[in-house]
């Protein structure tokens, strides 16, 4: 069982609500959410309050404990590179499966039914969701979201802020350049380069994405 602080969750939205459920069920106390959407505020979200704006989280001393329940990897980013003061941790859901030899960066949250396998290293603020798989010796860049069913063999390469769709699935030793969009049910038999949406199976560029 986890000991320490109640932790904070920024967002309060659909997606933070299962970061909240994965929260308690993996034993931690939650405090509460943050969100930007006055008309949140107030309300209970999983029997837990929305406490008001981001912004309140910098008023709070001590380094509170939080996690970022916004599922835009941009967004993310944008959240973990502004609150500094916050000690941001990693959840990993009881009916997971993360072998020992994973590297999970801080922030990052693995959801229910999540198999991530031997010396796989996942970066900062990422998402492993619900039913998702990252087999061996994969490398997982910061802020990437692997979205529920969407499986990645071993030895596959995944730049920083990269969202792969939902029941999508990637061969292995591919890399996947940063900022890239799969698009859900597609299947990666290829590289792709960065800030590109590709999808189809196999999946194919439809567009070259603008890098802001």
């Amino acid at each position: 069982m986890p000991e320490g602080n109640p932790v904070y969750i920024l967002g309060a939205g659909g997606h933070a609500k299962v970061v909240a459920s994965t929260l308690l069920a993996a034993g931690y106390r939650g405090a509460g959410f943050f969100d930007d959407d006055a008309g949140k505020w107030g309300q209970t979200v999983l029997g837990l309050p929305v406490l008001g704006d981001l912004r309140q989280a910098l008023r709070i001393e001590g380094g509170m404990a939080a996690v970022i329940g916004i599922g835009n990897n941009k967004r993310r980013r944008e959240i973990a590179t502004t609150y500094t003061n916050i000690k941001w941790i990693s959840i990993v859901h009881p009916r997971a499966y993360v072998h020992p030899t994973v590297r999970l960066g801080r922030g990052t949250v693995i959801f229910a039914g999540a198999v991530i396998q031997p010396d796989a290293r996942i970066g900062e603020h990422c998402i492993v969701n619900t039913l998702a798989s990252v087999d061996h010796d994969c490398n997982i860049g910061a802020f990437v979201h692997i979205a529920p069913g969407a499986h990645l063999a071993g030895n596959v390469l995944v730049g920083e802020s990269v969202l792969i769709g939902l029941g999508s699935s990637v061969i292995p030793h591919v890399s996947i350049g940063a900022r890239t969009v799969v698009g859900a049910g597609s299947a990666v038999v290829g590289n792709l380069p960065p800030d590109v949406t590709a999808t189809g199976v196999p999946a194919r560029i439809l567009k070259i994405r603008q890098h802001a």
